[in-house]
């Protein structure tokens, strides 16, 4: 497993843009939730390659995108309405895993695909995408888009060979309902989110997630 990397930022949007510019993915999967938002219009507002770039979703309720849960919607509400990349959305009113697999491999090819850039979230019972604690889809080793069953929306996600996969793994993780999830992943405990074991793997928190850890800037 890589040594996960934190950097506890003040200002956390800024770190997230900072990292991606550095990175300079071409492919990019991204995460839903609210945590993302204020780093995805720091996003829009780069000066970056986005017509060269194939933006991915890792997760997605399984709701229409006008829905006020669609991680579509939030993300292109902040990000995706205001830069011309290729979106490859997950359609959550049909929530098909199998079509979504078919889109990976037009892009990828067979096989697993191997994202420049992941972005993840973490839940405070420490799932990540929508790979919960005791779910099966966590054990699934050749499908690459799995639904998952919740009580609120059934979901489609990637599972954790495509996330392991990835270049480049940045889970953003803000606010103190957090704080024990991430001492959690940081520990090593059996959570979802450590399962992920990418190329690289970078938390950014804010200081209420993590507010014994060091701040500082990313390199």
């Amino acid at each position: 497993m890589p040594k996960i990397e934190l950097v506890v930022a003040s200002e956390f949007a800024a770190a997230g843009a900072e990292l991606f510019r550095s990175a300079a993915p071409r492919t990019v999967a991204l995460a839903g939730g609210r945590t993302p938002t204020p780093v995805y219009a720091r996003l829009a507002a780069l000066d970056y390659p986005w017509a060269d770039t194939q933006v991915f979703f890792g997760d997605e309720r399984c709701v229409p995108p006008e829905n006020i849960d669609s991680n579509y919607r939030m993300a292109w509400e902040a990000l995706l309405s205001k830069v011309p990349a290729t979106v490859h959305r997950m359609t959550g009113e049909t929530c098909d895993a199998a079509a979504y697999e078919r889109d990976l491999e037009a892009t990828f090819g067979t096989g697993v695909p191997r994202f420049d850039l992941i972005f993840l979230g973490l839940g405070a019972d420490g799932h990540t995408a929508s790979l919960f604690p005791g779910d099966p889809a966590l054990d699934e080793r050749e499908r690459r888009v799995v639904r998952v069953g919740r009580p609120d929306h059934s979901r489609l996600t990637f599972t954790l060979p495509v996330l392991s996969g990835a270049k480049l793994v940045v889970f953003l993780v803000a606010g103190s309902a957090k704080r024990e999830a991430l001492a959690r992943l940081l520990g090593g405990d059996d959570v979802p989110a450590a399962r992920v074991h990418a190329g690289r793997v970078v938390v950014i928190a804010d200081e209420a997630a993590a507010p014994a850890a060091p701040t500082r800037a990313f390199q």
